[in-house]
């Protein structure tokens, strides 16, 4: 249980640790903004893997599985309360809600990726997000998240 806060929580962790040296690479806060690199990466992954995704001008790419209902969308100042499952490229698990189980968080306090995806869907709705290391955790490890890791999660907003 404690892993799953870490990863709602670790976002301010993150954006301190991108001024420093991390595991011996240079590490450099692109503010938030993912580089031209990134982006192809991720759409290099997304090509390659036959993947029908929409590209945000943000720069991460969404699929939405179902838009929910209601007239609203949750905003950065909304308490979410989401299912989700975070892996890897690699279809590795890093981090998910337990089967049949939900948590609660401020969108506020989240990895910008999420802060980002998950206004695009309401109540019930469903979306696959795949984001670039700029809206994950960048170039800090995590958790056992390597720096610079594409991230995919698929998330259900059951509510906010």
């Amino acid at each position: 249980m404690m892993k799953k806060y870490f990863f709602f929580l670790a976002l301010p962790i993150m954006l301190y640790a991108c001024g420093k040296k991390s595991d011996g690479n240079d590490c450099v806060s692109t503010g938030g903004v993912p580089t031209a690199a990134e982006i192809a990466n991720l759409q290099n992954f997304i090509t390659t893997n036959g993947i029908t995704a929409t590209q945000d001008p943000r720069g991460f790419f969404y699929q939405i599985a179902g838009p929910g209902y209601g007239t609203s969308f949750p905003n950065l100042a909304s308490n979410v309360t989401v299912k989700y499952r975070g892996t890897f490229t690699n279809g590795n698990v890093f981090d998910s809600t337990a089967t049949g189980a939900t948590v609660s968080f401020p969108l506020s306090n989240v990895i910008l990726g999420w802060q980002y995806g998950v206004p695009l869907v309401k109540k019930d709705g469903v979306i696959n997000l795949y984001l670039p290391p700029s809206l994950g955790y960048g170039c800090s490890t995590n958790q056992g998240i390597p720096a610079n890791s594409i991230l995919v999660f698929n998330v259900v907003v059951v509510n906010y």
